[in-house]
């Protein structure tokens, strides 16, 4: 624990990995000002003297992972003409299951405080999921200017179809249910391998 009066590096990110972790094991109820500060290895005030609340210190959370999820999603642009288009697709999609997704889902579902306060910052340009689908789509133009992608193929709609699966899939986890990432596998098979000339793999 950081003794008084010493700053504690990046505290922003120390403790939203704490949040993280509590979530996944414990669940959405065991998260408290408190436990975050103690799984992080902090002073106990800590938060709240970053953050104006712990509604606050979820919604900044949920937006932070979402950025990361944008920022992986920017890579399928170096992709373009490597790999399968299949392949680099699915890998950038299960990217929105890691940092905690569907955890972090079922946190802000249970806190009425923290939706309005996503939606304030998305409505501001905060970078989410509309912001994966743009890459997506752009990517899947790249690809079909390539040949590797079929002429008929919508890239915006199957952007749109493999974000709001995972959103789907996402908001209707449960602790202990099966693995989600699977069905998302499948759909990427069903939408792009197909559009390729190729036989889905599923």
């Amino acid at each position: 624990m950081a003794p008084r009066g010493v700053a504690t590096p990046d505290v922003r990110e120390r403790l939203f990995a704490a949040a993280e972790r509590i979530v996944e094991r414990d669940g959405p109820g065991a998260l408290t000002s408190r436990s975050v500060t103690t799984e992080a290895g902090c002073a106990k005030g800590l938060l709240h003297a970053h953050f104006a609340g712990l509604d606050v210190f979820v919604a900044e959370l949920c937006l932070d992972r979402f950025a990361r999820t944008a920022a992986r999603a920017r890579a399928l642009a170096t992709r373009v003409g490597e790999g399968t288009v299949a392949g680099n697709l699915e890998a950038m999609a299960l990217g929105m299951f890691e940092s905690g997704g569907a955890a972090l889902t079922g946190l802000a579902m249970t806190r009425p405080a923290v939706s309005p306060l996503i939606r304030a910052a998305l409505a501001g340009g905060a970078p989410a999921y509309d912001a994966v689908q743009e890459t997506i789509a752009g990517y899947l133009e790249a690809e079909r200017e390539r040949g590797r992608v079929a002429a008929g193929v919508d890239p915006a709609t199957v952007a749109l179809a493999v974000v709001g699966t995972a959103h789907h899939l996402l908001m209707t986890a449960w602790p202990d249910a099966p693995d989600p990432r699977p069905a998302l596998r499948r759909l990427v098979a069903a939408l792009v391998a197909p559009a390729a000339g190729l036989p889905a793999q599923v």
